[in-house]
């Protein structure tokens, strides 16, 4: 860690500048904003938690949806504010601005301990254009700086690479520490055999980790639409499947890499298939895939099949870390889920150090309740895997080193 950290920052009495990631999913219920995954906000309650107990005067800034430089009334953080306040048991002022005379009234009036939250900094165009006016003005709203939000550390944005420029000092909260010291540290050197399951849908979007990983891995499992490429690649039919058709070479070039680097490298074996991606639609186990036999004329890979999950879940039990970052299947619908959730169970099972790398991995693991079984999970998507992939992610290289 040569970044400063919410520890060795003097707080108290300090009007302190914390970025969190609030981005947190919502439905609309009855005309009220409902939270349905309260788990980046729960997150962020040790370093709101420590502030407080050490007398400093907390403003929480984040950004919320996609509103696109202009107030927009459900991407207020209103709802946010109101859901913090039963968390904490205690109350949390609200600012309907995020600069400007509205947060300095607030902010002039807090005692030590207190905690007010800023609208959406995303209602601001020098929000995601990193304006240096934008920043300062933010800055202007405290004497120090903590970033804790990971999950928008790979984004150059004001409030995450442009505020730290103006304070004192700026450091990472314990949630971004915790985030760096399980995604770079602990895979640093990880203890072998070392598994990676790698689903979604893209191989692109998922180049740059396979080939870090590469390095370091015994073994990469490959679940999801992306495992149509690499079957594609290989000349395997694969019916009307989801596939990147610009993308065969690349996936040749891995397969070739992986042989290249001795990294065991496995497709699955058989999937689930069904003629429409939607609730519904009956599905069924293919046989074998081989050259010969791969998805039918017409129907869709949606799942890895039943071989291919025993296969998975007997390198599961053998390795003693392992990275899962993306689902092996349309885990959405629950018909096609079942691939998904035995990894998940799987890792459960497992004695490994078992590491959760961001994105829907996560909305998976908690769909399936075991959450709690797993040794680390990110609160990243994006940042999760350019961190993996050994980029230097904005919202951390902006920080204050350590003397």
């Amino acid at each position: 860690m040569t970044k400063l950290t919410l520890r060795e920052l003097e707080v108290r009495g300090q009007r302190v500048l914390v970025r969190v990631d609030f981005n947190v999913p919502t439905e609309e219920r009855d005309g009220q904003i409902v939270i349905t995954d309260d788990t980046r906000i729960r997150e962020s309650l040790p370093t709101i938690n420590y502030l407080r107990e050490e007398g400093a005067k907390a403003i929480l800034m984040a950004h919320f949806g996609r509103p696109k430089g202009k107030p927009v009334g459900k991407y207020s953080l209103r709802p946010v504010a109101d859901y913090l306040h039963t968390l904490l048991d205690r109350p949390v002022a609200f600012s309907h601005d995020t600069i400007g005379n509205i947060p300095e009234e607030i902010i002039a009036h807090m005692n030590e301990g207190d905690v007010t939250l800023l609208e959406n900094v995303r209602f601001h165009p020098g929000e995601e254009a990193n304006d240096p006016v934008f920043a300062e003005s933010l800055a202007g709203l405290g004497d120090l700086y903590v970033n804790d939000a990971f999950g928008a550390a790979h984004r150059a944005h004001a409030s995450t690479a442009g505020v730290p420029r103006f304070v004192k000092q700026a450091a990472m909260g314990f949630l971004m520490e915790k985030e760096i010291q399980y995604l770079s540290h602990e895979l640093a050197t990880p203890a072998k055999p070392f598994l990676v399951i790698l689903g979604g849908s893209k191989v692109s979007d998922k180049i740059g980790v396979i080939k870090a990983l590469m390095e370091k891995a015994d073994t990469i499992l490959i679940g999801g639409a992306m495992a149509n490429t690499f079957w594609k690649a290989q000349g395997v039919p694969i019916g009307s499947s989801r596939v990147e058709a610009d993308k065969l070479d690349l996936a040749r070039e891995i397969l070739d890499l992986a042989k290249k680097k001795k990294v065991r490298f496995l497709l699955p074996v058989d999937a689930v298939e069904t003629q429409k991606v939607e609730p519904g639609s009956p599905g069924r186990n293919t046989s074998r895939v081989s050259l010969a036999h791969g998805i039918t004329d017409g129907w869709q890979a949606v799942d890895i099949g039943h071989a291919t999950i025993s296969l998975y879940e007997d390198e599961i039990a053998r390795a003693k870390t392992i990275l899962w970052n993306g689902p092996v299947g349309v885990f959405e619908i629950p018909a096609f889920a079942t691939g998904t959730i035995a990894i998940a169970e799987a890792l459960a099972r497992s004695k490994a150090t078992t590491i959760i790398g961001g994105g829907d991995s996560v909305t998976a693991v908690k769909q399936a309740g075991l959450a709690d079984k797993m040794t680390f999970i990110s609160t990243g998507g994006g940042a999760s895997l350019e961190l993996l992939e050994g980029k230097e992610l904005p919202g951390i290289a902006a920080l204050s080193d350590r003397l």
